[in-house]
């Protein structure tokens, strides 16, 4: 629960924010890392050194739900002569250490990140005769906060979140979310660390795709040409009917362009997926498949986990209701830097830790497997083959219901333990498949009507005998039943 307040009022269970007339008596009580950010703060808004408030009224230290302790909300006057229009600018506190005594963060050293490093900013298009900031970007900002802190990934510039619902709760087509770098807001050095300012920018399901099959950062540079769907500063409205592609036709082309440079940033997605090795037969106790009648797959091991986990840094997760992107961006001295991507991928690029599989676990070549995925996971088969193997590139599938994945690789991709002799491989529920580009061009061709999901009726069946693999796309409710 929270309350909204003057930022200069005290609250319940915190001082009051650090304004520049602050009694001197007051001053040791402010946080330092608090008291640093409302400093960048008060550098763009000199005359707003009080604004409203959204404040946690249980502080998640104390045990309440929410992790953000106040996000902040400014008037930003904008620049017409620049396409910049008057919005609503809010700002969080809480992801980075605000308090330096390890009640939520632990002090890790001046030199790297406060806390995880960044706070959350969004920018939202004031309306005509709104006289004051609508509160629902705070709970959006403490919603993405939960996700960090529950899972302890962060976020970096290009992400994109899969929110799969109006963000305002309206009928909006804002639907999803990319994160940039906040245009105004610069890097903060608090005696904790150092903390830079990610801004949220909203966009349709259209621009969501488009980023997913390309990159996040080119999809924000043509949101930045267009004033009505962002401009300069990507600032949000929720009430754009259109989309970039609609608005400007030949956005697309540049898009199609870049895929086909470029390839996709997506290295994999957690989603409602199974698989099963054919070449057994199914009352193999051995059987380390997604799907057991009357007993549990086999867990990943530690090592397994992690390697996914990093494989999916810059990934998505699929779900019907609000879900988020599992990523942990390398880091440099509490910045976070995009990895170039290279023609010559590997397992281990992304990981300090390469595979070693554990001594009861053994890797095993399977000689015919079938997969499963639901429909909104399926239709990502051919940004994975096109976006990801054709560059060189790999492609995780992470099972939302089950400790399984499924890892297509190409030719050459290094750590890989699929070979071309041996393209189906499995360490323990870890599915690789290595797809030579000939195959993949074939894949193609065959899965051409997944990009065409109005005209889709399941269940959905695609076979290749000669290679020995079957793929099967399947209503959600399989996925959901208590057998998987």
């Amino acid at each position: 629960m929270a309350e909204l307040r003057p930022s200069g009022a005290p609250g319940p269970a915190a001082p009051p924010a650090p304004g520049p007339t602050a009694p001197p008596a007051f001053a040791s009580l402010f946080p330092p890392g608090l008291h640093a950010i409302y400093g960048e703060c008060r550098r763009l808004y000199p005359d707003q050194p009080n604004p409203l408030q959204v404040t946690a009224i249980v502080k998640y230290w104390l045990g309440g739900p929410d992790p953000l302790d106040y996000v902040s909300m400014y008037r930003n006057m904008g620049s017409p002569s620049a396409n910049i229009p008057e919005h609503w600018h809010y700002i969080s506190f809480g992801l980075s250490d605000l308090y330096g005594d390890s009640r939520v963060h632990e002090f890790t050293g001046t030199d790297g990140p406060s806390g995880f490093g960044f706070e959350l900013t969004f920018r939202l298009k004031r309306e005509t005769g709104e006289s004051a900031p609508p509160t629902w970007p705070a709970e959006l900002m403490q919603g993405l906060a939960r996700y960090v802190f529950q899972s302890e990934n962060t976020f970096c510039s290009g992400d994109h979140v899969s929110w799969h619902s109006p963000l305002d709760n309206s009928e909006s087509r804002i639907q999803h979310m990319l994160l940039t770098e906040d245009p105004q807001m610069q890097p903060v050095q608090t005696p904790f660390g150092v903390v830079t300012f990610l801004q949220i920018v909203g966009v349709c399901t259209e621009e969501l795709h488009a980023a997913q099959q390309w990159n996040g950062q080119g999809i924000l540079e043509l949101l930045r040409t267009v004033p009505v769907a962002g401009g300069p500063w990507l600032i949000t409205d929720m009430r754009r009917g259109e989309t970039i592609f609609e608005i400007d036709p030949h956005l697309q082309e540049r898009v199609d362009k870049g895929i086909e440079t470029d390839g996709s940033n997506l290295s994999g997605v957690s989603a409602k997926c199974a698989w099963d090795d054919l070449s057994r037969p199914p009352e193999d106790d051995e059987d380390s498949r997604s799907i057991c009648i009357g007993t549990q797959p086999r867990r990943l091991s530690g090592k397994d986990t992690e390697q996914i986990r990093e494989t999916l840094r810059r990934g998505l997760e699929i779900n019907s209701k609000p879900v988020l992107p599992p990523i942990n961006p390398q880091r440099q001295n509490g910045l976070t830097h995009d990895r170039a991507p290279s023609r010559k991928d590997s397992l281990e690029s992304d990981s300090s830790t390469a595979i070693i599989p554990h001594e009861l676990i053994r890797t095993r070549q399977l000689e015919s497997v079938h997969l499963k995925f639901n429909q909104e996971s399926g239709a990502l088969i051919p940004l994975c083959l096109r976006g990801r193997l054709l560059h060189g590139r790999h492609f995780t599938y992470k099972s939302i219901t089950g400790d399984m994945a499924i890892t297509f690789v190409s030719t050459g991709v290094e750590g890989a333990f699929a070979t071309e002799e041996h393209p189906y491989a499995a360490h323990g529920p870890w599915l690789q498949i290595l797809l030579t580009e000939e195959f993949v061009e074939k894949m193609l061709e065959d899965l051409e009507d997944l990009t065409s999901p109005e005209e889709f009726k399941l269940p959905k069946e695609y076979s290749w005998p000669e290679k020995k693999l079957k793929v099967s796309i399947l209503p959600d409710v399989v996925f959901d039943s208590p057998l998987h």
